[in-house]
């Protein structure tokens, strides 16, 4: 199950490229090798976002009313762009990592952790812009038909999609987004996008220095990371001075002018702004989880709790430690609180699924895992519905999910080829 959306697509893009060899780039205008078509784009664009919004931490929902903020600046932009029509979507992730991402069709992502690091709407601009191209000019879709190039060889064995770490974990469809939405872009792409999502400012009424002041942004940002999450941002869109150059050229050939938005912005970020102490502690509990501190995590998790106890993650957290601490009791009330205040985010249905496992309750369990894995599949997800199906004497059931984990890497799957071969045998 883990390369069967990778496969499906690839199968169809080989199939159209018996009909199909170059097409226009919407953006561009110049002739491109198309093997997916733009339906094949629309569904698939459609079947990852969600998955791949919930394996970049969900939702910000705490703040509606930023989220439709976004939303209108991006459908300016999109207004304004090559392609218009396509079915554009925007949503801020709840991540303090600093990044934004686009899927194929126009399926858009930014994190609040990038959100914070602007100062005007004409930033933010920036930021959608350049993310409008690169759904625009289908530089995803062109990355994973490079991908199935390479890969068209190996398919068949099952290891087109790479023994990553998400890999092994994350199945079905939400791995491949994953990895669309994760992946680096070359120069020629970003440079692409700035220079059309610059276009596309002006004509949506935004000042284009805001792209030179954005790209200049991300520069010193790269020079000065300590912390591994500003990774995410550099490895999938590689900052450098040649694009804040290139840039400022553009600004300076179309001239000043057009809006900025700094005072809207601030009112409209002034939620997530007042929210942010408790994000830091947050991100502290979990630098001290890698240090093996868990008294000090936390205590960190408490005090964010204490700044905003309506976020769901930190009561997530919070049961993650608990668990640890072999308090499972507490550990499912932290879990429940986390489920009721975000009940569509699969990791926390996973959660509470395996604390209800480690305490013998199958129905409880089955039930979030079997959630969990509709939203977002996972190797321990099926290996637990397996066991439970052992526990309560399904052994065809048992068969299907140990199959289903089986074809993940790591402990888990070994633990499942382990099972699923007692089972069979026995």
């Amino acid at each position: 199950m883990r390369n069967r959306s990778y496969r499906r697509w690839l199968a169809l893009g080989m199939a159209v490229a018996l009909t199909s060899g170059c097409a226009v780039n919407p953006v561009t205008g110049e002739s491109q090798l198309s093997l997916i078509s733009e339906s094949q784009e629309m569904a698939m664009g459609a079947e990852q976002y969600i998955p791949t919004q919930q394996t970049q931490g969900g939702q910000f929902y705490l703040d509606p009313n930023l989220t439709f903020y976004v939303s209108e600046v991006g459908n300016k932009l999109a207004a304004v762009s090559d392609r218009p029509d396509l079915p554009y979507e925007f949503v801020i992730l709840n991540s303090s990592v600093p990044n934004a991402w686009a899927l194929p069709s126009g399926k858009i992502a930014i994190n609040r952790g990038l959100l914070t690091q602007l100062e005007d709407e004409a930033q933010l601009a920036s930021v959608l812009g350049h993310e409008i191209v690169h759904a625009a000019a289908r530089h995803s879709v062109q990355r994973m038909q490079t991908g199935m190039i390479l890969n068209a060889g190996m398919a068949g064995l099952g290891m087109a999609m790479g023994d990553s770490g998400l890999a092994n974990v994350i199945m079905g469809s939400a791995n491949l987004g994953s990895q669309l939405a994760l992946a680096q872009y070359g120069q020629g792409d970003e440079l692409e996008s700035d220079r059309f999502g610059i276009r596309y400012m002006v004509k949506a009424g935004y000042d284009p220095m805001a792209a030179v002041e954005l790209q200049q942004l991300f520069v010193n940002m790269s020079q000065g990371q300590e912390a591994n999450y500003l990774s995410s941002l550099f490895a999938t869109h590689p900052p450098s001075q040649t694009r804040v150059n290139r840039n400022l050229e553009m600004a300076r050939e179309i001239g000043p002018g057009g809006t900025r938005g700094r005072e809207q912005f601030q009112r409209k970020m002034a939620r997530l702004n007042a929210l942010q102490p408790a994000y830091d502690a947050y991100d502290e509990a979990t630098a001290l989880i890698r240090q093996e501190d868990f008294d000090g995590a936390m205590a960190k998790v408490n005090e964010a709790l204490e700044i905003e106890p309506d976020e769901a993650m930190f009561h997530a957290l919070r049961g993650q430690l608990l668990t640890r601490a072999g308090n499972t009791a507490e550990a499912a009330r932290a879990f429940d609180k986390a489920v009721s205040l975000y009940p569509d985010m699969f990791s926390y249905r996973l959660y509470r699924g395996l604390n209800a496992f480690a305490r013998n309750q199958y129905p409880q369990a089955r039930e979030d895992l079997t959630e969990a894995n509709r939203i977002v599949p996972t190797a321990i997800g099926f290996l637990r519905l397996g066991d439970i199906a052992v526990a309560e004497n399904r052994q065809e059931d048992a068969v299907r999910f140990y199959q289903t984990a089986a074809q993940a890497g790591g402990q888990v799957g070994e633990e499942a080829r382990r099972k699923l071969a007692k089972l069979t045998q026995g």
